[in-house]
């Protein structure tokens, strides 16, 4: 099967989305052939995969990003069987007629706590909608597939030559009220933790990031974005990973932390059975999706 891949960024330094990286090459081992459109690139290396970019970070208007997209998706059509959306439901909605007439089966990846008549528009147009967490507005269609988080286990382990700091906390992921950073800052406060706190500031969050740098104190520091290889670290060096965020999203995350062996403080009721990260391995993932982006 030859497969289409439409994701908002492809690049292996992004602090949110630079885990894609990885499933774009693991999917290109399992598929005949993979190519992506994205809003937006920076740094990959992806042999085997044609990228093509909307023009994000170009400079370019909105209405041409909107032009690329219907250029490339039916300038490739010859080169794919099937449509994998990853996590933007505008796609499918901008895309569905074209994929239609063309007889592409769409895939939608969505997983989230909140949706809207427009979710529910892009699962209705979507053949199969996969994501992870029970709880997530998307699970309750009949037509969703419950899915591994898809860790690269290989990548996150632990290093037996580096010693954790006792009694350190860690808290990664966009700085956003979704993830409760306040009340994580509070409940440090309340302990003798030393903490730090680890990802982007993105534009609609920036009154929350400027209140989350009034609230810090000598003990807990914020270190801005990461890397996966400086996520890799952290998770390494600390000895407690602390994730706040509420049901429906299953922060990858969490699942990070744990095969990098750091300890959890979770308060997400959707993993209070615990959870086998080798379920949630990207080995799981990919045999999961290949199964059904087949049938």
């Amino acid at each position: 099967m030859k497969l289409l891949i439409v994701t908002q960024k492809v690049d292996r330094n992004d602090p949110i989305l630079g885990f894609f990286h990885r499933w774009i090459e693991e999917l290109a081992n399992n598929f005949e052939k993979v190519t992506v459109i994205c809003l937006g690139k920076g740094e990959f290396n992806l042999p085997r995969v044609k990228v093509l970019s909307l023009g994000k970070g170009e400079g370019v208007s909105k209405l041409t990003y909107l032009f690329r997209f219907y250029k490339y998706i039916w300038g490739e059509r010859n080169n794919y069987d099937a449509v994998f959306v990853h996590m933007n439901q505008e796609y499918v909605l901008l895309g569905w007629k074209v994929w239609f007439i063309l007889g592409k089966k769409i895939y939608l990846w969505r997983n989230h706590a909140k949706g809207n008549l427009l979710t529910d528009l892009a699962v209705l147009l979507s053949n199969k909608v996969f994501c992870t967490s029970p709880s997530s507005y998307t699970a309750r269609f009949k037509k969703t597939k419950i899915m591994p988080v898809g860790i690269d286990t290989n990548f996150f382990k632990p290093d037996p030559n580096i010693i954790r700091e006792k009694n350190s906390v860690l808290l990664l992921g966009r700085i956003s009220p979704v993830k409760k950073v306040i009340e994580f800052i509070d409940w440090v406060k309340s302990g003798s933790y030393r903490a730090t706190i680890a990802g982007p500031i993105l534009a609609e969050d920036k009154e929350y990031g400027a209140l989350i740098l009034k609230s810090l104190t000598p003990n807990i520091k914020y270190i801005g974005p990461v890397t996966q290889e400086e996520a890799r670290k952290l998770y390494q060096t600390h000895e407690i990973y602390a994730n706040f965020t509420s049901a429906g999203s299953m922060d990858k995350t969490i699942f990070e932390a744990v095969a990098c062996g750091a300890k959890l403080i979770v308060h997400n009721p959707d993993l209070k059975n615990g959870f086998d990260v080798l379920d949630h391995s990207l080995t799981a993932l990919m045999d999961k999706l290949e199964a059904c982006l087949e049938e």
